[in-house]
């Protein structure tokens, strides 16, 4: 039986860095030698120099706030910066926003320089590959929240829940909602742990032992079948946002990379 699984969606390379501003300095201490141990050994030190750091700070604080302009629209996962499909627009306008930070910073900036790059590779809706590989990391997610859970550890269970809830907008609706259910029960039992346990003193072990954690076993299980050799496919297409980037896709492999770079920058 095919099951839909993944929305189509973007994948975001994002890169940012600071040039100038900062000099290294190293001095050998102690040259390359092997000890009484036999193993090898160096010494030095290195001075590090920044001529203005108020400008170096300011220069910190834009890419700080450049990169935020493109994460606030995109999921964070192992691999990269995911968004889905109803938010090109979005993330077009963050790219933008982005490198208007930056380029505020360097037209007054007399040492330091701001850059700002993101790739953006289009998701093919139908790859049953890229839908296994979100697929997996939202299973290990949910195995997190049970280890929270036996361990008593609410920290661990929200962590886990708020990276799955992101995820969860790249998922089709069916399979995002079991999901959405098995986070809104594990949020309710770290609930629970702070209230009985941390509050109310009670023993962990019992407290954990009487709770509910079906809906993410069964939504564990349904990711895990996947990753097994279940068939996947896609979820419907959403109409792409009208003032979105304009992206073809390629016509090999799961992701189609795409440079939305600053004027100049070659590869």
């Amino acid at each position: 039986m095919k099951m839909s699984v993944l929305r189509p969606g973007l994948l975001v390379s994002l890169k940012t860095s600071i040039k100038g501003g900062v000099n290294y300095q190293r001095v050998d201490l102690e040259p390359e030698h092997v000890d009484a141990t036999g193993a090898s050994v160096a010494k030095w030190e290195t001075l590090r120099e920044i001529p203005d750091p108020a400008e170096y700070e300011r220069a910190v604080v834009a890419r700080s706030a450049a990169r935020a302009q493109i994460t606030a629209v995109c999921s964070a996962s192992s691999f990269g910066l995911l968004c889905p499909v109803h938010r090109e627009s979005d993330l077009a306008a963050a790219i933008d926003a982005a490198r208007e930070i930056t380029d505020r910073h360097n037209a007054g900036a007399a040492c330091t320089h701001v850059d700002v790059y993101a790739l953006v590779g289009r998701i093919a809706q139908d790859d049953a590959e890229a839908a296994r590989a979100i697929s997996a990391e939202v299973r290990e997610l949910l195995e997190t929240m049970q280890q929270g859970i036996a361990a008593a550890d609410p920290a661990a269970i929200r962590e886990a829940a708020t990276k799955a809830r992101a995820l969860g907008q790249m998922l089709s609706a069916d399979v995002a909602g079991k999901v959405s259910q098995a986070i809104d029960q594990a949020r309710g039992a770290a609930r629970e742990i702070v209230r009985r346990v941390e509050k109310a003193g009670e023993a962990a072990a019992v407290v954990v032992g009487e709770l509910a954690t079906q809906r993410i076993e069964a939504a564990r299980f349904a990711f895990l079948d996947l990753d097994e050799g279940g068939e996947v496919g896609a979820a419907p297409v959403d109409a792409p946002a009208r003032g979105g980037i304009d992206l073809e896709p390629a016509a090999v492999g799961v992701v189609a990379m795409y440079a939305a770079v600053q004027p100049g920058l070659e590869f």
